[in-house]
């Protein structure tokens, strides 16, 4: 019954969440399966506006590739000279028109270096996709952890109060036939109370765990996959620390590889361009033409580009350092993690193995000796206590040991070895 009203409670949520939103998801229902893990990553794939952004920088990024491409564009002039003065010049019977075409043409590698910064800004935008889809994975991988140990609780919280149920019976059993005081029905009935509180705010946060992963994957998940929980891999030997190839160290390369293309156009501006000029120029007195030609260079006597490769040049020298930043960063949070995943896999083997069997079995021995009045009731609730403190660490280790998994996995996530590569 419990567990319908979560279900409930979290399909009233979510759709209230989605009702409020401009665009909506398509779908919003209980599924008729278990959601497992690789199946919420893949509803969180199709339904993220985070992706969607990365897509969009990535179109935006080979729109400017071919912007970068183009030549100038010629420029046509026409001219007329010797009207509308005074004298000879009187009217325009002196008028001499000029119909003219000019090209600017680049030197110095100008457009190779166009190009280049270009497609060192698409390859940064495509692994920025790759970099948002590692983080929407993290992400949805942390929100289902959450959803199944919520779930896992609630499942506990129902057992205990159940079992507090029975004990208020018995205990009411044993003073109504004079075996014991009415103090021990009066502390079964404030188990029994906070037992129910106690259900009541675990079935919120199943709710809430609920709705949060519904918001990423765009539907009420229903029921996940509760043995996922238990699974833990086998660790073997540690990992190099080495971070080459992952996304952190990529990205950093990224920019490196955008500040030398940057530094390689300001050389190239250095350079000033030609425009040529090709004009027919029409005599209006003799009804003659004649042709003219021109070049035109700038003259880099206030700006002649210096500044501005100083500017690229230190930004080169940022990204650099920045490089070396993020892989000593990279080598330390690799290491960090490994030892985080070893440590809290073999405290979730110890607490839901050999801990949770020895707390379920004394529980089991003072329940029956409760109920046969070998045991009496302070003995019973302490070992009831033992037993959901160590429910409650077991699931708390669990939680621990897969989000470690979770965040080793984002830190060791490979990148595309071919730039072209997307997700």
């Amino acid at each position: 019954m419990h567990r319908i009203v979560a279900a409930m409670l979290a399909a009233t949520f979510c759709a209230s969440v989605a009702q409020a939103q401009t665009s909506p998801p398509s779908t919003f229902q209980i599924a008729n399966e278990p959601l497992t893990l690789d199946k919420a990553i893949e509803l969180a794939t199709g339904a993220a506006p985070g992706l969607e952004a990365a897509s969009a920088g990535i179109r935006a990024a080979e729109a400017q590739r071919r912007v970068a491409g183009l030549r100038p564009n010629p420029s046509v002039a026409v001219e007329t000279e010797n009207i509308l003065g005074s004298g000879q010049f009187n009217g325009v019977a002196s008028a001499e028109t000029t119909a003219g075409l000019s090209m600017p043409l680049e030197l110095g590698g100008k457009r190779r270096a166009r190009i280049g910064l270009a497609e060192a800004q698409t390859n940064q935008a495509r692994l920025a996709n790759t970099v948002a889809l590692a983080d929407l994975r993290l992400r949805v991988t942390q929100a289902y952890i959450e959803a199944t140990a919520a779930d896992r609780r609630l499942a506990v919280t129902m057992e205990q109060r159940d079992i507090a149920l029975e004990s208020l019976r018995v205990a009411n059993a044993r003073v109504r036939a004079g075996r014991a005081s009415p103090l021990e029905e009066q502390r079964a009935d404030v188990v029994r109370i906070n037992a129910e509180t106690a259900l009541g705010q675990a079935e919120r946060m199943a709710a809430l765990a609920q709705a949060n992963l519904g918001r990423l994957i765009g539907m009420v998940p229903g029921a996940l996959d509760r043995a996922w929980l238990d699974t833990i891999q086998a660790f073997g030997p540690q990992l190099t620390d080495g971070a080459d190839g992952t996304l952190a160290l990529a990205l950093a390369e990224a920019e490196v590889s955008t500040a030398n293309a940057q530094v390689g156009l300001a050389r190239s501006q250095r350079v000033p361009d030609l425009t040529l000029s090709a004009s027919a120029r029409r005599l209006e007195a003799s009804n003659d033409v004649a042709a003219v030609f021109g070049v035109s260079i700038p003259l880099p006597v206030f700006n002649s580009g210096r500044a501005n490769l100083d500017v690229a040049r230190a930004q080169q020298d940022q990204t650099l350092a920045l490089r070396r930043v993020a892989l000593l960063d990279a080598q330390a949070a690799i290491a960090s993690a490994q030892t985080e995943v070893a440590n809290a896999a073999a405290n979730a083997r110890a607490a839901a193995g050999p801990a949770l069997a020895a707390a379920q079995e004394a529980a089991r021995i003072a329940r029956i000796g409760y109920r046969e009045g070998k045991f009496g009731q302070l003995d019973l609730l302490e070992a009831e206590r033992t037993l959901a403190q160590t429910k409650a660490s077991a699931i708390d280790a669990l939680v621990a040991y897969h989000d470690a998994q979770a965040r080793l996995e984002r830190l060791t996530a490979r990148a595309p070895s071919n730039p072209e590569d997307r997700p």
